[in-house]
């Protein structure tokens, strides 16, 4: 197989090749073998005959002796094909056992690891023995291997960080109601409203949670249609601004006139801006200053939210869009603070289910952070 090695790599050459070699090797060694034997067993047969006439060269013994040969001639050629025969099919035997099992062990590996990822064990793993079908399937079934134990790890963690969310809510209202129940708490409009608040709470986590598995699960409806950057961005500006009032904070639109249309959902695209204004919001203190944007870039429009606020450290810049992810992770989820975590997990589900991309920038912490997504342009 290495001769061809450098025409071609693929599982069928290699076939091909493994069943010549086969065929060329019951040849090679049934010509030995009758190479080998014939000369031994016409020999044989020659002697016996002889010393059975008595000497085959007296006069009148030439058609005798013709016979003779004739006879021992055949006999030779049957008893070498026989014995040469079963050599060669032995060989072959062997070297297709031996072809047979280069391409079978790998399958039934991968047989053998899928009934364990079935049972639960997604740490399988099979060997890569070439760079042939059977190892690009070896490659993808690993591939496979990893996205499954990946999802599985993802599921855990999710279950755990939605228990852990609906923790607080739930403790606060368990302990404000016995109190109530037993009179230590006295009735108040300011505890109604924080058993209000907190209820709220749970209820938006619950929601931004269906959102998100519809959204993931390419179960949402996106209306597309050409859609004014600058339209959007004033929509999303307007609906958070009394926030931003009540925060003292300052939100500034720096989007020119003139840009083209991307091509997304109106409602969605709001929906984005305002995840990502109330995200800059809420780690922006008073004081302190917000920027919402578009540009165009190449065959997109690039919007952009800039804040002045607490940054991102470097190493937590991969896993923001993550569900629940706290960069701080002793801090809770106030309702001071808001937010039900899923706010930047939802805003990268939207814009890849538009056709974009989303990223986060920051220049370390207390530095401020950007965050920013881009939409393909509409066709004109």
């Amino acid at each position: 197989m290495k001769l061809l090695g450098g025409i071609s790599r693929s599982l069928g050459t290699k076939l091909f090749v493994s069943h010549f070699l086969v065929a060329l090797a019951t040849a090679f060694t049934l010509l030995t073998a009758l190479y080998l034997i014939a000369p031994v067993i016409f020999g044989n047969l020659m002697s016996g005959m002889m010393d059975a006439d008595g000497g085959m060269m007296r006069p009148g013994g030439m058609g005798g002796m013709m016979d003779s040969v004739g006879r021992a001639f055949g006999l030779t050629l049957l008893y070498s094909l026989v014995v040469a025969g079963a050599v060669a099919a032995v060989t072959a035997a062997l070297s297709s056992l031996f072809v047979s099992r280069r391409i079978v062990e790998p399958l039934r590996y991968m047989t053998a690891a899928t009934r364990r990822i079935a049972a639960g064990r997604y740490g399988e793993r099979v060997p890569v023995g070439g760079e042939d079908e059977l190892g690009a399937l070896s490659e993808s079934f690993n591939s496979m291997a990893v996205s499954l134990e990946a999802a599985e790890r993802k599921r855990l963690e999710l279950i755990g960080d939605v228990s852990h969310e609906l923790r607080t809510p739930l403790s606060t209202l368990e302990g404000y109601m016995e109190g109530l129940m037993e009179g230590v708490v006295e009735p108040s409009e300011e505890t109604w409203a924080l058993l209000y608040g907190e209820a709220e709470r749970m209820r938006r986590i619950v929601e931004d949670l269906r959102r998100l598995s519809h959204v993931e699960a390419g179960q949402l409806t996106l209306r597309t249609a050409a859609v004014r950057p600058e339209k959007v961005v004033r929509v999303a500006a307007e609906r958070v601004a009394p926030l931003f009032d009540e925060k003292g904070v300052e939100l500034k639109n720096a989007v020119p006139e003139g840009l083209p249309s991307v091509s997304a959902d109106a409602d969605r695209v709001v929906q984005v801006l305002s995840n990502l204004l109330g995200n800059a919001l809420r780690h922006t203190p008073g004081g302190g200053r917000v920027v919402v944007g578009a540009e165009a870039y190449e065959a997109t429009i690039v919007f952009g939210v800039e804040d002045t606020g607490e940054g991102i450290p470097t190493e937590h810049l991969p896993h923001v869009f993550e569900r629940f992810y706290r960069a701080e992770k002793s801090r809770s989820r106030s309702e001071a603070r808001g937010g039900s975590g899923l706010g930047l997990a939802i805003s990268l589900a939207l814009v890849e289910a538009m056709g974009g991309r989303i990223r986060a920038e920051s220049p370390g912490a207390g530095k401020g952070a950007r965050f920013s997504f881009s939409l393909p342009l509409a066709d004109r």
